[in-house]
């Protein structure tokens, strides 16, 4: 974990509640940092908060205090929700020096069977959310002292290769590389770094289905295999925990036999 002048650093989780966001809450939280959850679920951002009351005891930074969790329910495609957010957690500690821009959802459907609506749904999420916690992180990062911070954004394996029917969560994780790259520019003069991790196949609820076989390019349905969140989560925290004169620009993670390199 990173620390300057003493300062225990705070790290804001969007889609906290569940999946890959809760599993890198937890471990920020086992590192000793102070993590702010947000999503939708208010329930849901209560059980990452017990949660993660039981990680702090197995952490490596227990001389830090008690657990220090902030649930915040918020609609990341709200532009008043996302400020009111990063008002909340710099008038509670002062500072943010993590952004995982995590929250997203996808949208099965080919580009002539998509509706414009659900294409609109899944940008305001991925994209638009994306853009406005990044928006106000930058700002409190420039304006904090010390200056600076860090932002890590979920591309997915989806940001490079796409799956058949997948065109609007492919379009918005394509969009997410532009973002991370201009971020990284933007941010260099204010000593804010700005990363990507592109995971595929981490094991949560969400990839359940691919036990039961999924489509691929050429018509089959296969099974394809998945491996465990955690590791997804402690590339989370190696990235988060690097000085700000070092950046992990791109980072992949993914089951090692899953169907993306190459033709398989």
């Amino acid at each position: 974990m990173a620390q300057s002048g003493g300062i225990i650093p705070v790290a804001v989780v969007t889609g906290a509640g569940s999946g890959i966001g809760r599993s890198v809450a937890l471990a920020l939280v086992r590192a000793g940092y102070r993590v702010a959850l947000a999503g939708r679920r208010p329930e849901a951002l209560t059980e990452t908060a017990r949660l993660a009351g039981i990680a702090r005891m197995t952490g490596t930074a227990q001389s830090a205090g008690p657990v220090q969790t902030l649930a915040v329910p918020t609609d990341v495609t709200s532009a008043a929700a996302v400020e009111a957010l990063f008002d909340t957690v710099v008038g509670r500690w002062g500072r943010v020096d993590v952004l995982f821009n995590n929250a997203g959802m996808g949208s099965a459907g080919a580009v002539e069977e998509i509706t414009p609506e659900q294409f609109q749904q899944v940008v305001d999420v991925n994209l638009t959310g994306s853009f406005l916690c990044a928006h106000h992180a930058v700002r409190a990062m420039k304006e904090q002292q010390p200056r600076g911070g860090r932002i890590i954004n979920n591309g997915s394996i989806s940001a490079h290769t796409p799956r058949p029917r997948s065109v609007a969560y492919t379009a918005t994780k394509h969009a997410i590389t532009g973002l991370t790259k201009s971020i990284s520019l933007d941010g260099r003069p204010y000593d804010i770094a700005c990363g990507q991790i592109d995971i595929g196949n981490a094991g949560t609820e969400m990839t359940d289905r691919m036990s039961r076989g999924v489509p691929q390019p050429d018509g089959r349905t296969m099974v394809e295999p998945t491996f465990d969140v955690e590791h997804v989560a402690e590339a989370v925290v190696y990235m988060a925990g690097l000085p700000l004169n070092t950046n992990v620009q791109f980072m992949t993670i993914m089951a090692t036999t899953m169907p993306y390199v190459g033709r398989g």
